[in-house]
């Protein structure tokens, strides 16, 4: 009996484990903090107690967290990195190097138990390996408790105090955070100034400060009528904490997000303005002469977050904050941290740009560190989208400066695959040219494969099917396929795993019976379907589009708003293809592959006939 009861349990245990191993899993972690900061030093005590659920179908022997403070001191890996990089990022460059012991940024660990039991536990640099007094078995939870010393570094990068514009703390990346856990492991990267992953959850943090500073950050207050300093309900009468008079505690929660950041000042003004459907949007900045930009900027931050909400999928949560702080703009779950010492169109491009990142990064939260093109990439690609909608829309390509940029990438002979993870890129310039641009082009391009009708609809089924989760390359690419109803394997190969590029041209334009016979010529290694467009000398236009075999489909409805012609398609191997237009060739003004320039061709001067007719669009005018 006792053995088929041993029998019976092993089959509960094998299905139950092949049914998780089959399922979307993901962690969860429920933080409570306690913290106080001590400005005059610089530096906070920290008490933290993690609730960690394993919903993974693995027993867990050891854990990980992040100690992103300890980059911030002479010899650590970001500062190698960045002394070491071909082209550093000018804002870091050496500087970590020259920290003194007052400046430099720092994570002590004090104690550390799980469920009771104190825990052995190693700093490696930005990472704390903890082995665990027991496994977390699949299914099960652990509390964590935590006690530790924190020094705030000066601003450099993202995080620290006293940053160029004055703000007094910018805290994000500042306390020891556990690392994720997903299907492919652990994923403990050392931090060099890159990308994030975290795990999904809930936060209770509770910061003790000197009174006369406002913080803003991610969540939400619970106690605004102790705070004060615009949160409160003016209705109701201030309250006063009990403890230290020349202190106050600022209590958040923030339910199921995967980071917490803060930032906060003496000199701190706050200001909020109401969306469409209740969301509420705070404006906190230094109150200077810049306040009339300040001013400008909501009306442009609301409509963003409009355009966004209806074209994209919509922001879950009730409120979100423009801090300004960091060292350019940086986002972080419910609020962004940008500076502001620029010109007005460049706040308003670094604040729709962050904002964003709440759909790409604050919910979808891929892992940036291994496809940071899925999080600045898709951003990028929203931002220009919004940024046009703002000056009125009308741009055939809103995305030109990115095409360029990966252009003279291609030209310089310095690509890499966008599979790199993102520490590893050889250079901060390439990086940037493929996670922001390339990245932002393979979606901007994708409408020209399936049909902007197509990609619209995508964006919004995937941000609807996959926000607060983990999604990869291959959940994008399969919501794609079933929006378009169309094989994409060959498009995300190609631009995502290659550094392959395109390039077609018109080869010959010849009468043939009575009509005319085009010969297109793929040069580049990366083969695409075509949207040629032929204008006639009457005036008239006509769209021959040239689906290609492997995509086993022909796309949907487009932006091109005039008579289409499906042609045969065409068997990526063979090089050339002949196009036969029914007119002769004393009919034809001009011949152009891709008017919208959506697709990446790497050179666009034999994309027309005749070839004076290059820099102009056949269709599209005033471009």
């Amino acid at each position: 009996m006792k053995q088929l009861i041993s029998i019976l349990s092993f089959i509960v245990i094998f299905q139950t484990s092949c049914a998780a191993q089959k399922g979307y899993w993901q962690q969860h972690v429920n933080y409570k903090m306690e913290i106080d900061m001590n400005t005059e030093k610089n530096q906070f005590t920290g008490e933290q107690e993690l609730v960690y659920t394993n919903n993974s179908p693995d027993d867990l022997n050891k854990v990980y967290y992040h100690l992103y403070y300890n980059a911030f001191q002479p010899g650590s890996m970001m500062d190698v990195r960045s002394r070491t990089i071909a082209d550093p990022d000018p804002r870091v460059g050496d500087r970590i190097l020259y920290l003194k012991d007052n400046e430099i940024g720092y994570h002590k660990i004090k104690s550390l138990t799980q469920n009771g039991k104190a825990l052995k536990y190693k700093v490696v640099g930005t990472i704390l390996e903890v082995e665990l007094a027991e496994p977390i078995k699949a299914g099960k939870k652990a509390t964590f408790k935590m006690s530790f010393e924190s020094q705030v570094p000066v601003q450099i990068r993202r995080t620290g105090r006293d940053n160029q514009e004055g703000i007094d703390y910018s805290m994000t990346q500042w306390y020891p955070k556990m690392c994720e856990y997903d299907k492919d492991g652990w994923h403990a990267n050392p931090y060099i100034g890159r990308e994030f992953y975290g795990v999904w959850g809930d936060f209770d943090v509770k910061i003790t400060i000197d009174k006369d500073y406002l913080i803003g950050g991610t969540g939400y207050v619970q106690n605004p009528q102790e705070v004060g300093k615009g949160y409160e309900d003016k209705s109701k009468k201030m309250k006063t904490q009990k403890g230290d008079a020349n202190k106050l505690t600022w209590h958040f929660v923030a339910p199921q997000v995967h980071d917490f950041a803060w930032a906060a000042d003496t000199d701190f003004t706050q200001d909020t303005t109401l969306l469409d459907n209740g969301t509420l949007l705070r404006f906190i900045y230094i109150k200077d002469t810049l306040v009339d930009r300040w001013n400008k900027l909501k009306p442009k931050a609301k409509q963003s977050f409009e355009f966004v909400n209806e074209n994209f999928g919509e922001y879950p949560y009730k409120q979100y904050s423009i801090i300004q702080g960091g060292d350019g703009g940086m986002e972080y779950p419910m609020c962004t941290l940008i500076t502001s010492h620029s010109s007005l169109n460049s706040l308003i491009s670094v604040t729709v740009h962050e904002s964003i990142h709440s759909w790409f990064q604050g919910l979808l939260a891929t892992n940036e560190s291994k496809y940071p093109w899925m999080d600045e990439g898709f951003t990028t690609f929203a931002q220009y989208k919004v940024m046009d909608h703002l000056k009125n829309g009308g741009s055939i390509n809103p995305l030109a400066r990115q095409y360029g940029g990966y252009k003279r990438l291609v030209e310089a002979k310095r690509q890499e695959p966008l599979t790199t993870h993102a520490d590893f890129y050889k250079s901060n310039g390439v990086y940037g040219s493929n996670a922001y641009s390339k990245g932002a082009i393979l979606v901007m391009q994708l409408g020209g494969v399936i049909g902007e009708d197509a990609l619209m609809r995508g964006m919004k089924t995937y941000f609807d099917k996959w926000h607060f989760k983990h999604p990869t390359p291959q959940d994008f690419k399969r919501v794609m396929e079933k929006e378009a109803d169309m094989e994409l394997d060959w498009y995300f190969e190609q631009f995502v795993e290659t550094t392959n590029t395109i390039d077609y041209s018109i080869e010959s334009v010849e009468d043939k019976n009575g009509k005319t016979s085009v010969t297109l010529a793929r040069k580049g290694d990366m083969p695409m379907p075509l949207d040629v467009v032929v204008k006639f000398k009457d005036g008239s236009l006509k769209w021959y589009y040239i689906p290609m075999r492997i995509m086993r489909n022909n796309k949907g409805s487009d932006i091109y708003e005039i008579e289409r012609v499906n042609k045969k398609a065409w068997p990526w191997v063979y090089p050339e293809y002949e196009m036969i237009i029914d007119a002769p060739k004393s009919q034809i003004e001009a011949i152009q592959i891709d008017p919208s320039t959506r697709m990446a061709d790497v050179n666009l001067k034999n994309n027309t006939y005749p070839k004076e007719t290059a820099k102009k669009s056949v269709i599209f005018q005033g471009e």
